[in-house]
């Protein structure tokens, strides 16, 4: 090849590298959430960074399992799920990386996220009291301990202990009490069970609504979905322990996975679902409350009052999950 060809051939190249399309900065998310809860936010985020998000969504330990099974491999940069319980369980799995950001560490209240960094918590759920107004005042509630109490026999309802939100509310409340107490207090709520144990939230409240009970346990934003769709509805929402531990939260939540590919954009992606551009959609969608608190919940959960949340660290909710189904075993809470 002569000389002018040569030259001809190197500046073909140049132009050809210099003409060829960019690749799109992306992560990949495997998610335990419902698409049509995160689509929106990740198509702003691309809007807003340029960066394409891919996801895919699945049960929590199904996605677990994936991404343990694809090890280096795995194409997940970040996992998103519902209740610290599952997000220490892939934390402890060896599936999440410690993640040092000062913008989460400011946005993210110490005790909703990992104590090393690995997950961080995004919106915030209470797992509270549900009572019928028609027929229960307010004034006879105080705390969960004393849902066990003789005035609510045969008018407690509760969810199956197979939830991980029971689960991870009875591993708090060992955190709290201890093992002994904690098993008392849940033998007092199986002694006092209208009904044997519900299969959710939402049928908890329909069994108040029907008459099969007067008080239960739920989640705040199973209340808002059936509010919102009966503005009269004759449940209100109790706020327990306000003179003790505080009302048991839990977060949605998420950690970059230890083989991320992107991990750059993944922290990025963190960073913004944690400010004041995501925390507001990211907790309306579901009801739930901004983890950031320097965000103002959507004005129907505002509606619900305000309250003393606990502020034990929400790791405790694993590290004492195993104990916790245990104890309910014995105390027959099925």
């Amino acid at each position: 090849m002569n000389k002018k060809s040569l030259l001809a051939l190197t500046l073909f190249l140049v132009l050809l590298a210099s003409t060829a399309p960019l690749r799109a900065a992306e992560v990949v998310v495997y998610s335990a959430r419902n698409e049509h809860l995160i689509q929106p936010l990740f198509d702003r985020f691309t809007g807003e960074t340029g960066i394409r998000v891919k996801f895919i969504t699945d049960q929590a330990g199904a996605l677990v399992q994936r991404i343990r099974s694809e090890g280096r491999r795995t194409q997940a940069d970040l996992f998103i799920t519902v209740d610290a319980g599952n997000l220490w369980y892939a934390a402890d799995q060896g599936l999440l990386q410690p993640v040092k950001s000062p913008t989460l560490e400011e946005n993210i209240p110490s005790h909703l996220r990992d104590p090393e960094g690995r997950w961080f918590g995004l919106s915030v759920r209470a797992r509270t009291i549900v009572y019928s107004t028609d027929r229960v005042d307010p004034a006879d509630l105080s705390t969960y301990e004393a849902l066990g109490g003789p005035e609510w026999r045969g008018r407690l309802l509760l969810r199956t202990s197979k939830k991980v939100y029971n689960q991870s509310l009875v591993a708090m409340l060992i955190a709290d009490h201890g093992v002994e107490k904690t098993e008392r207090i849940v033998r007092s709520w199986v002694g006092n069970l209208a009904v044997d144990p519900l299969s959710n939230d939402t049928k908890v409240m329909e069994a108040i609504l029907a008459g099969q009970g007067d008080v239960g346990i739920v989640n705040t934003y199973y209340y808002g979905r059936l509010s919102r769709e009966d503005p009269e509805l004759p449940l209100a929402l109790f706020w327990p322990d306000q003179n003790g531990g505080g009302v048991h939260v839990n977060v949605s939540g998420a950690g970059v996975t230890r083989h991320a590919r992107h991990r750059e954009e993944a922290v990025r992606l963190l960073e913004w679902l944690s400010s004041s551009s995501a925390q507001g959609i990211f907790a309306e969608a579901n009801l739930e409350y901004p983890a950031n608190p320097g965000i103002e919940p959507h004005p129907a959960v505002k509606a619900w009052g305000t309250f003393k949340q606990s502020g034990m660290n929400l790791a405790r909710a694993g590290e004492l999950q195993g104990e916790a189904i245990r104890l309910m075993d014995r105390a027959g809470y099925r």
